[in-house]
């Protein structure tokens, strides 16, 4: 809900766009999807710098504009952020990247589909054409959790596209935030016969599903993203002994190629070219990825590159309001 019917309301645009790009995804997901766009209040074509959303597991970008009963949706707190001056005027895209295994990593990958080009060569030049903004030197892309690890993910792969980015709460360190889900999703797996294929048709035709049933899921997914297996259902295969847990080293390398900790120095001119890098975490944080962020800051400090890093008394969910920290600053320094 808005805070005060007075602040000056922007503009949610919908648009449906057929995408050439996820037409024949690994998944056999939908290639014509929704797309969000918020205008700031009384904008005009070229007057503002583009920032894409990207949501954490589980979300879409198109929840991010749903109403709440509690609390702003994120065009309610752009308006508010823009209204009373913290904030410069920012054209933001909400795109759909959801999959059917419940979420993204947003990059391209051979199990669910190639996200990252479609965010890049299709959903940002649509809206840019469209809206008069953006364009180089003026784009940004923030994310929280899954959407942070993908924000950071394309600002160390694509700086000639991206100028700005943050990471919030974002997958990182994941020999510590990744295996203890694996060894409880061996658990849950273990019910089906640890077949991925039964266990995904009980989650879909389920009437209610457990918080550890959907942990499972995404430990699924992330397997499907980082390691696809195409003789395997669904692309998946975890990387261990689903009897034991002992982890295969080969296979293990190819999720921890994909973790910014093992990527940072490669990547080090790419992060070090942007002009704002923003990553905060919650001390407290469930999934311990407050390790990883203090590990990848120290990083960044050790191989020069100037970011913000901050963390805030919290855990992992329900910290949609970090955004009255990041996005000012993302905004200020594309302005």
């Amino acid at each position: 809900m808005r805070r005060s019917n007075t602040i000056p309301s922007g503009t949610v645009h919908s648009f449906t766009i057929e995408s050439r790009i996820l037409k024949d995804n690994p998944l056999d997901d939908p290639f014509v999807r929704e797309l969000c766009v918020y205008t700031p209040a009384g904008y005009r074509s070229g007057q503002a710098p583009l920032l894409v959303d990207l949501p954490g597991f589980n979300t879409s970008g198109l929840d991010h504009v749903a109403r709440k009963s509690i609390g702003e949706n994120v065009p309610e707190r752009l308006d508010r952020l823009v209204s009373e001056g913290l904030m410069a005027p920012c054209v933001v895209v909400f795109a759909d990247c959801m999959t059917a295994l419940g979420g993204n990593q947003y990059i391209n990958s051979n199990g669910t589909g190639r996200y990252a080009d479609y965010l890049i060569q299709e959903v940002v030049p649509f809206v840019e054409a469209r809206f008069g903004c953006g364009g180089q030197g003026r784009r940004g892309v923030f994310g929280k959790s899954s959407g942070g690890f993908g924000a950071l993910w394309h600002a160390m792969h694509y700086p000639d596209f991206w100028s700005a980015a943050s990471c919030n709460s974002g997958d990182m360190g994941f020999d510590i935030v990744y295996k203890p889900g694996i060894y409880a999703a061996l658990g849950e797996l273990e019910r089906f016969d640890y077949s991925a294929k039964r266990f995904l048709t009980h989650f879909r035709n389920a009437n209610k599903v457990t918080p550890q049933e959907r942990s499972c899921r995404m430990h699924l997914a992330l397997a499907a993203t980082y390691d696809p297996d195409p003789e395997a259902y669904a692309n998946i295969r975890l990387p261990c002994d689903l009897r034991t847990g002992r982890f295969d080293p080969q296979r293990w390398e190819s999720w921890l190629r994909h973790d910014p900790l093992h990527t940072v120095e490669t990547h080090a001119q790419a992060l070090g070219s942007l002009k704002a890098l923003w990553i905060d975490c919650g001390a407290r944080d469930q999934y311990f990825l407050h390790l990883g962020a203090r590990q990848l800051s120290g990083e960044l400090a050790r191989l020069g590159i100037r970011h913000v890093y901050e963390e805030f008394d919290d855990e992992h969910l329900d910290v949609d309001y970090r955004m009255d920290r990041f996005l000012p600053y993302l905004a200020g320094a594309l302005a």
